[in-house]
């Protein structure tokens, strides 16, 4: 919905043209005064300004050149009640877009409003385009069965856009630092909506008592600090995507608001008793078992019912296999220009020693261990030495296999190889149970068990 704000002093005109406006969905404030108006500006951020060039006290042109020193991508339209050539060419040279003449139409004037915010969205898609990362699935690597599957399924996500209305929400689940942003980043830039904003908010980051405000926006005088009307998100991301980071610290109350929203994609600022349409695409994302959180009474069944309609599961890093090395490989190289040493590579033992690591903290955890290595390095080549792994148990394991393990260090490829080992004994080699147990996917005990070279020993015929 377009921002219209008048600054006109003829309060007849001014609601004519704002009713008018507000009937073709336009969202519109009214100004009486140069002061006023200005004041407003800051508030609203009004993608469309029409200006009177008679004003009390200030006139327009001095309002017009206000406006354009504190915004120089201001669209501003003069009116005047005098068909004069030379107040237009000032209003011209000045930064006015265009002028129109006293009396108005109203149906050209909202025809040349309509041209003006195409322009202005133009300008800001253009923008947007050169100033934001665009990580397509080419930005996810990753060669291992999980990631390519992964990947195909974000291609086709990507591409359902129904004929009216906005796409249906996507639930992205995966484990702290595996990626989940690039994920959200792929869903909009493989879509058609990939010249629209991407805006992200980290609910967990945000107060619970202005994370409300910050989504829905708010109007001027609507809480004590509300001095200034205030855009909300899913205004801001409109014909985009809002990725919604860490939902499931969302407080209640804006719960029950966002389930709202995605049952009809109208919001309401808060102060405000009007509704506005938005077009977003609402990609969340967790870290914690929403059905258990649902249970549990803390996260509403209806909502995550809302989000869920697509789910994509990132795989943790200690599932995707070789994967570990392309990502090791591709951050010793970024990192280590970055850091004037262009030419870095690991050494076949120190790759054999980070496959080997559970990864807690997936890719972002591995980056960080590449980094300190690519720092402290001294040599071409990074070994074992120049890794220095984070001394932790691997993840699931059962309190009777964390006893039977070794902490995690050098030891950790003998810890691993006896943990597995101990957890295929008692599944009787079964690698399904056995996988299970120690709460991974089937093919990482196979992988491991490779890896380790762990075969069931016959019994001895004789």
């Amino acid at each position: 919905m377009p921002t219209l704000l008048i600054i006109e002093d003829e309060v007849h005109l001014a609601n004519n043209i704002a009713e008018f406006m507000r009937r073709r969905e336009w969202d519109v404030e009214i100004a009486h005064t140069a002061e006023d108006g200005l004041a407003r500006v800051a508030g609203i951020a009004p993608d469309v300004v029409l200006l009177d060039f008679n004003l009390p006290r200030m006139d327009g042109l001095a309002t017009l050149d206000i406006l354009r020193e504190r915004d120089p991508q201001a669209r501003v339209i003069m009116i005047t009640g005098r068909s004069s050539v030379q107040l237009a060419v000032d209003a011209m040279k000045a930064g006015a877009v265009d002028f129109l003449v006293k009396p108005l139409s109203l149906v050209n004037a909202h025809e040349l409003l309509q041209r003006t915010v195409r322009d202005v969205r133009l300008h800001r898609r253009i923008e947007y385009h050169h100033s934001r990362d665009r990580s397509t699935t080419a930005h996810l690597l990753g060669e291992s069965p999980a990631m390519l599957t992964l990947k195909a399924r974000i291609r086709q996500v990507a591409s359902m856009e129904p004929v009216d209305g906005a796409p249906p929400a996507i639930l992205i689940m995966g484990e702290t630092g595996s990626g989940k942003e690039l994920v959200a980043r792929a869903c909009q830039y493989e879509s058609g909506r990939r010249e629209r904003p991407f805006i992200e908010i980290n609910c967990a980051a945000i107060p619970a008592n202005l994370l409300e405000s910050e989504l829905f926006g708010h109007e001027r005088g609507a809480f004590t600090d509300a001095r200034e009307r205030k855009i909300g998100l899913f205004e801001a991301a409109d014909q985009g995507t809002l990725f919604l980071d860490e939902v499931s610290e969302m407080d209640a109350a804006v719960q029950v608001k966002l389930l709202k929203f995605l049952d009809d994609h109208r919001m309401r600022r808060l102060g405000s008793v009007q509704d506005r349409r938005v077009d977003v695409r609402v990609i969340a994302a967790t870290n914690r078992p929403l059905q258990q959180l649902e249970r549990e009474g803390s996260f509403r069944a209806d909502l995550l019912h809302r989000l869920s309609v697509i789910r994509l599961a990132l795989p943790p890093l200690r599932e995707r296999g070789r994967d570990i090395a392309l990502l090791a490989n591709r951050f010793a190289a970024t990192i280590g220009t970055r850091y004037g040493k262009p030419e870095l590579m690991l050494s076949l033992e120190a790759v054999q020693l980070l496959e080997t690591h559970p990864w807690p903290g997936n890719v972002r955890e591995l980056r960080n261990v590449i980094e300190q290595a690519v720092v402290t390095c001294e040599e071409p080549v990074l070994d074992v030495s120049a890794i220095s792994l984070p001394a932790v148990m691997t993840q699931s394991m059962t309190p009777d296999l964390m006893s039977a393990a070794e902490p995690v260090g050098d030891a950790l490829a003998n810890a691993e190889r006896e943990v597995i080992l101990r957890a295929l004994e008692n599944c009787n080699w079964n690698v399904l149970q056995t996988a299970r147990l120690l709460g991974v996917s089937r093919d990482t005990i196979r992988y491991r068990m490779r890896r380790h070279e762990l075969r069931r020993r016959l019994p001895d015929p004789g």
